[in-house]
C-alpha cells in the first residue's frame, strides 16, 4: 500500500498513524504546528471503555496509557450555584473513564511513532484533486504534496473537507471561557476544596462552571455561557481583568468560591466559541480522501470528541488493514460504519451521563437546583 497522508497530529490523527504503524502500513502526517510543544494541549481527558480506550487496544497501547492515567480523578461533584452539594460520586478505582492529560496521551501517541513521522510546520491552505484517487495538498510555504489516499484528521476548519463535503460549522449558540487557578490548596483553598478531587459540575439555566483538579494543583475551569457571538463581541478578553470581571457578573449571587474560578484565574480568560456541522453529516464515497474526527462530524462539547476521534482513527487503521489490497472497500467500510456510529452520538452521550450520575440527566441535575424547583 502507498503512504498514507494524514493532515493533522491531533489525537484522532496520531491514533491512526499508529495503528497504521502496528499493521505495517507506511503513513506521514503533516502538522501546522511547529513542534509538539509549540502550543499547550488543553486539560483532562476521560478516555471512556467504549470507545476511547477500544482505540488504544487497537494501538497496543493500554500499558502505557495506564501509566499517565491521574489516579482518583473519576470523583465527581455536582453543585448548586450557592455551594451546596447536590450529588457526588467517590472514585473507587473500577469507573470506565480513567483521566489523563491531553498533552501526555498525544506525546504517548508521539513517542511510538517512528521518528520523522510527523512533519511539523506545515501548515495546510488548501487541497484539490487530480482525478481518480489522486490529490495535492498545499502547504502555506507554497510547497505541495500528492497522494493516493488522504485522510483529513485537521479539526473543525479542516482543509481536507472541501474536497468532500461543502458542509462548513455553524456557532453552536454556547461557549467556554477557560481559566485556571494554580497551588489551589494553599493560593485558593476554598475553591479547591469545592472543586474536590476530580470534576465539579454547577448547572443552571444557560450557563454552567465545570472544572478539573488537574496534575500540580490545577484546578481548570470551564465556565459556560448560552450567549450569541455578538454578546461575547462586546467583552474585551485583551484585558484580562475586565473579561474576568464581565464574565464573573454572569454568576452573580453565586457562591464565592464558584466565582473566584473566574475573578482570580492565574490567567487570561480564553474564549472558545462552541461550533458544529449539521446532525448527520455525511458525503458520498469519493476515492482517496477520508475524514476522522472534528473534521468529519465536529459537535459541540458533549464529553465524547477526543474519545470518537481516537476510535475514528482506529476503526480507519482496522479497515485499511483488513483491504490491503482494495484501498476503497477498507474506506467505504470505515465510512459507514462512521456514519451509524454518529447518528448514535446523542445516544453515547446519555450512556455517559447514566454512567457518570446513575441516570440522572442533565435535565434531572437542572431540576435539582433551587431556582427550577416548585413549591409544594
Amino acid at each position: 500500500m502507498n503512504p498514507v497522508t494524514i493532515i493533522g497530529a491531533g489525537l484522532g490523527g496520531l491514533t491512526l498513524a499508529r495503528v497504521l504503524h502496528v499493521h505495517g502500513i507506511p503513513v506521514e502526517v503533516y502538522e501546522a504546528e511547529a513542534s509538539p510543544e509549540a502550543r499547550a494541549q488543553g486539560g483532562m481527558l476521560d478516555i471512556h471503555d467504549y470507545n476511547g480506550q477500544l482505540a488504544l487496544e487497537a494501538a497496543g497501547l493500554m500499558e502505557e496509557f495506564r501509566a499517565i492515567v491521574l489516579e482518583g480523578r473519576q470523583a465527581i461533584r455536582v453543585l448548586g450555584p450557592d455551594g451546596a452539594v447536590l450529588f457526588e460520586k467517590a472514585d473507587n478505582g473500577t469507573g470506565g473513564r480513567p483521566e489523563a492529560q491531553r498533552a501526555d496521551l498525544r506525546q504517548m501517541l508521539l513517542d511510538t511513532l517512528p521518528e520523522g513521522t510527523v512533519r511539523w510546520g506545515r501548515k495546510v491552505t488548501g487541497a484539490q484533486s487530480l482525478g481518480g484517487v489522486r490529490h495535492e495538498v498545499i502547504f502555506a510555504d507554497g510547497s505541495s504534496v500528492t497522494t493516493s489516499l488522504l485522510v483529513g484528521a485537521d479539526g473543525a476548519w479542516s482543509r481536507v473537507r472541501p474536497l468532500l463535503s461543502e458542509s462548513v460549522p455553524e456557532y453552536a449558540g454556547t461557549s467556554f471561557v477557560e481559566t485556571y487557578l494554580f497551588d489551589a490548596d494553599t493560593r485558593h483553598p476554598a475553591v479547591a476544596k469545592a472543586v474536590g478531587g476530580g470534576s465539579m459540575y454547577v448547572p443552571a439555566a444557560g450557563k454552567a462552571i465545570t472544572a478539573h483538579c488537574e496534575r500540580g494543583d490545577t484546578l481548570h475551569a470551564y465556565v459556560e455561557l448560552t450567549r450569541p457571538l455578538e454578546w461575547f463581541d462586546g467583552i474585551d478578553f485583551s484585558d484580562p481583568a475586565a473579561a474576568a470581571t464581565r464574565v464573573a457578573a454572569e454568576f452573580d449571587g453565586w457562591a464565592v468560591e464558584l466565582t473566584a474560578l473566574i475573578s482570580d484565574t492565574d490567567t487570561p480568560p480564553v474564549l472558545r466559541p462552541h461550533y458544529a456541522l449539521p446532525d448527520g453529516h455525511r458525503w458520498d464515497r469519493t476515492p482517496g480522501v477520508t475524514l476522522v474526527g472534528d473534521a468529519a462530524h465536529l459537535l459541540a462539547p458533549n464529553g465524547e470528541g477526543a474519545n470518537l476521534a481516537m476510535y475514528d482513527g482506529a476503526e480507519l487503521g482496522k479497515a485499511l488493514a483488513a483491504h490491503p489490497n482494495d484501498v476503497e472497500a477498507g474506506l467505504a467500510e470505515y465510512e459507514q460504519a462512521m456514519f451509524t456510529r454518529m447518528s448514535q452520538a446523542d445516544d453515547e452521550t446519555a450512556m455517559h451521563l447514566k454512567e457518570m450520575f446513575g441516570g440522572t440527566t442533565y435535565e434531572g441535575l437542572l431540576a435539582l437546583l433551587p431556582e427550577n424547583q416548585q413549591d409544594h
